[in-house]
């Protein structure tokens, strides 16, 4: 199958990525799966593999319904509404939405899953029935929704995101659905995702476990549970979404904000820590092979869909099959960016001088010392300072300035931490001074304002 810019990859990566999803397909037993991969914020390769009724093999333009990829829209949402001013992460619930009888849970705990809220809503089996049998919150919440304290831990919750949706709407006045088309989906072209299906679509079915037979699943619309699981998407579309979750795109969200969502937000317990599992907010991470993948699964009767992005190296999967089990989609997603990165790895720009240098920064750089540890201070050409070990492992970060001869931490230990140059009263900088910590030209430098004091007796030998 042919799709715009497939050509850029090489004959053998687009036959180890075919490969890769023929065996999900044949080994998981899904009637139907596709994939696409991005890269370079373009779509170089679309794969699909199996049919159902003689409609022959889909394109990327089949819809298929994408379960809890949905969430991340929903965070979207509220997280342009905390870019606005009309919320803050800290806000408790009750603020915006009160009586729910969760009231105490921020927006925050609610989109890092950490809100306390159970897993699911009360019977019957919220995906395979209509939501109209949920017609209030409280149907959805049921007579005890905490299960566990707020603000403490990771619990995944598909009320907490019904609770997002319902802050959304009542924030903008309008239908979760009509924000979502007006604020999301148009700005950035993705006219194959809604809420319900469009022709082409394909059907859900579920495989029984001991025979090659299927079983038709029934399609619910589901209620106030749509912001936690309803969407329809195409390949083409979420590989278009993919791209803004790794850039940003300011008619929607800030590179900053998008950011901000892939950073683990929430503690975990340990066994996803042992997997290298963590969540965000509205995004699920993970440690694979030592690459960073940020993006979310989704399921529903009759479908399997995950969306996968390894930033660093600027390539992003799509994968979604119309089976209820089988394919593995989230690892699949995982490995078609590993298969990608590392036959083709990412060739980086050239590296550019900067247009004009401030002197003043230009001294600062070179090598600093935390006590006895040796770190360097570096300027790029963007203006940004950054400051790391000299060797191996330790505390890093890049640092933007403020405009008035101070820098913000934006990653690591030193995220919002203030650097400064300390000068003396004839102009020559003392120290550096980040976040109380004290970077001096030497260790422990006689004369400079070292917290404690340098013993006069200088550095000496024992005899």
């Amino acid at each position: 199958m042919t799709t715009p810019h497939q050509e850029e990859l090489l004959p053998g990566t687009r036959r180890a990525l075919l490969h890769r999803i023929a065996v999900a397909q044949s080994e998981g037993r899904a009637p139907l799966l596709v994939a696409a991969v991005v890269r370079d914020g373009r779509i170089v390769w679309h794969g699909a593999r199996g049919s159902v009724g003689g409609q022959g093999s889909p394109d990327e333009n089949v819809q298929y319904r994408i379960g809890s990829i949905t969430k991340t829209f929903t965070a979207v949402l509220v997280m342009r509404l905390r870019d606005e001013g009309a919320l803050d992460l800290g806000d408790p619930l009750e603020k915006h939405l009160p009586g729910t009888g969760v009231g105490e849970a921020t927006v925050a705990d609610l989109l890092a899953h950490a809100g306390g809220l159970a897993a699911e809503s009360p019977a019957p089996w919220w995906e395979r029935t209509p939501g109209s049998l949920r017609p209030e919150l409280a149907d959805v919440l049921g007579e005890r929704p905490l299960l566990h304290p707020v603000g403490r831990s990771f619990h995944y919750s598909n009320p907490g995101y019904t609770l997002l949706g319902a802050l959304v709407e009542k924030l903008r006045g309008a239908p979760w659905e009509e924000v979502l088309r007006r604020e999301v989906l148009e700005p950035l072209g993705l006219d194959r995702t809604g809420a319900q299906p469009s022709a082409p679509f394909a059907d859900g079915w579920a495989v029984h476990p001991w025979a090659d037979a299927l079983l038709p699943e029934p399609v619910e619309d589901l209620g106030l549970m749509a912001p936690a699981g309803q969407l329809w998407s195409t390949t083409a579309d979420l590989a278009r979404f993919a791209v803004f979750l790794a850039r940003g795109d300011d008619r929607v969200l800030s590179a900053g904000t998008v950011r901000e969502m892939r950073t683990p937000a929430t503690a975990v317990e340990a066994t996803d820590v042992a997997d290298g599992t963590s969540y965000g907010l509205g995004m699920q991470i993970q440690q694979r092979g030592g690459r960073l993948l940020v993006g979310h699964s989704g399921s529903l009767p009759g479908f399997l869909a995950s969306l996968t992005i390894g930033v660093d190296d600027d390539v992003a999967a799509v994968v979604l099959a119309n089976c209820t089990s089988g394919p593995l989609t989230s690892a699949v997603g995982a490995d078609l960016v590993r298969i990608v990165a590392e036959a083709e790895p990412r060739i980086p720009a050239p590296w550019r001088p900067a247009a004009e240098v401030d002197a003043s920064v230009l001294e600062l750089t070179g090598p600093w010392y935390w006590g006895t540890h040796a770190f360097a201070l570096r300027l790029a050409a963007d203006g940004t300072v950054s400051l790391g070990p000299l060797t191996g492992s330790g505390r890093r970060s890049r640092f933007h300035a403020n405009g008035d001869g101070t820098w913000t931490g934006q990653e690591g230990y030193y995220a919002g931490e203030l650097l400064r140059a300390v000068r003396r009263p004839d102009g020559t900088v003392d120290h550096l001074d980040l976040g109380s910590f004290v970077f001096t030209r030497q260790p422990y430098e006689e004369g400079a304002s070292v917290p404690g004091g340098v013993d006069p007796g200088g550095w000496r030998g024992i005899d």
